[in-house]
């Protein structure tokens, strides 16, 4: 792997937006072009995206510029994941077609890659916008328009303990495809160990953790990127809230768990989800597809009742321990005192 890093772009059917976030690219890139290749994945797409491919690429001729075009729509996370798979480099970017970055992240990212030879995973801070109404979006946990508040600049902190703050600040935060920057072979492993991992739509957490697990982690302290909120893909399928929340959160949880992250985490992960969950959510699919509503729901509660059930025997057993260091240490002063 002679370069550095790939800069992946998964697209279907945005030719337009693809043709901006290449003009940007070409101009980001600039300086870069022996540390990075370019890949872009076409979801099979029915417009001309593959026009403004082959115009970049022409353009980019000094550059390493891969395309794939699927045979056929795979979805959105399988296109994900083949830019992950895919690259060839030590680390892989992959970004959106759609989403504004700054013209500086490039050279950000190649600067603290040269730095920390056993960087595992970069968080690039980014803002939040409503597509609609304009008006900043961010986790209401966090101060200012930003989606990370971690200081892990140096890359010298607890990669688990970094992610796990992160995570439980605010799950789409770690999920926002172009803020992440992953070791591509962590990302390859973490592929192995899940192999069903396309079919549920929060699995980017998944590598994330996976990538914090095992190497060191940066946060950025100032935003590169901005997300738009409101025209996520998963927005556009009818069963999705009703998945995310009872389902596919609680497979990630429990995938962090079998990585290596603790299960006093992963069950208060698990119990603030079931905090959050709506229950409207809930009523409207069992409305529209009762039988598929109550299949999902079940093993979701289940689950939930077993977390705490666990919590509170942790809780149980942390204070027989405590009651009998007391009991020991009472019982040794009347020992000295006599």
């Amino acid at each position: 792997m002679n370069k550095l890093l790939t800069i992946a772009i998964p697209t279907y059917n945005r030719a337009e937006l693809l043709d901006k976030q290449l003009a940007w690219l070409s101009q980001a890139i600039t300086g870069f072009e022996s540390e990075c290749e370019i890949l872009v994945s076409d979801n099979c797409s029915t417009d001309n995206t593959q026009d403004v491919i082959k115009k970049w690429q022409g353009i980019l001729s000094k550059i390493t510029f891969k395309s794939n075009r699927n045979s056929e729509n795979l979805g959105v996370m399988k296109n994900i994941l083949y830019c992950l798979n895919s690259a060839t480099t030590k680390y892989v970017w992959t970004i959106g077609d759609d989403d504004p970055i700054q013209h500086r992240t490039i050279a950000y990212v190649i600067d603290k890659l040269k730095q920390h030879e056993d960087l595992s995973l970069i968080f690039l801070n980014f803002s939040g916008r409503n597509k609609i109404t304009g008006e900043p979006v961010h986790p209401p946990t966090i101060f200012g328009n930003r989606w990370f508040d971690a200081d892990s600049e140096d890359a010298c902190g607890d990669g688990k303990a970094i992610f796990e703050h992160c995570f439980s600040k605010s799950v789409g935060a770690v999920i926002f495809l172009t803020a992440t920057v992953y070791r591509t072979d962590l990302i390859k492993q973490a592929l192995q160990f899940w192999t069903d991992a396309a079919n549920n739509w929060i699995s980017l957490a998944y590598f994330a953790g996976y990538c914090a697990a095992n190497g060191s982690v940066i946060v950025t302290k100032e935003t590169f990127l901005e997300c738009i909120v409101g025209v996520s893909y998963w927005q556009k399928e009818p069963r999705s809230a009703l998945l995310m929340q009872y389902k596919h959160i609680p497979e990630v949880i429990l995938k962090l768990e079998q990585s290596g992250y603790s299960k006093q985490f992963c069950r208060r992960m698990l119990l603030q989800n079931g905090k959050d969950v709506s229950f409207k959510v809930f009523l409207g699919a069992l409305r529209r597809w009762p039988v598929s509503a109550i299949k999902t729901v079940i093993p979701f509660l289940a689950l939930i009742g077993l977390s705490a059930f666990d919590v509170m025997a942790c809780k149980d057993f942390s204070l027989a321990e405590a009651t009998e260091v007391t009991t020991q240490q009472l019982q040794k002063k009347r020992e000295i005192s006599h």
